[in-house]
């Protein structure tokens, strides 16, 4: 199986330290770069562009389940797990439109 081609948000800070996004043809993963190889969140195109709509309009999403805790962790659907900082650099990313790409059938 090929490595995926990872893609961090712009905003985020040196290093790896961000929420990751790659695509293939199986669909649109999501992983924290701290464990690229670890827990990945797997999911549709059409499941990502609902969840980067909501963090563009600030509605809840549809398809995957973002939980903030109180000690500065969020959540991603069930799966990834990252921290307040690093979700907001990747939001950023969203909202700048870095990510849209992956929305897309592929």
């Amino acid at each position: 199986m090929p490595i995926p081609e990872w893609q961090k948000s712009s905003y985020c800070g040196e290093g790896d330290a961000c929420v990751n996004v790659a695509a293939d043809a199986s669909g649109v993963s999501l992983t924290e770069s701290s464990d690229p190889d670890g827990a990945i969140l797997h999911t549709t195109p059409a499941a990502f562009a609902a969840l980067t709509h909501a963090l563009k309009t600030g509605a809840p999403s549809p398809h995957i389940d973002v939980t903030h805790t109180p000690d500065g962790l969020v959540h991603v659907g069930g799966a990834v797990t990252t921290t307040d900082e690093k979700w907001a650099a990747f939001a950023r990313g969203v909202c700048a439109g870095e990510f849209d790409h992956f929305g897309r059938c592929q």
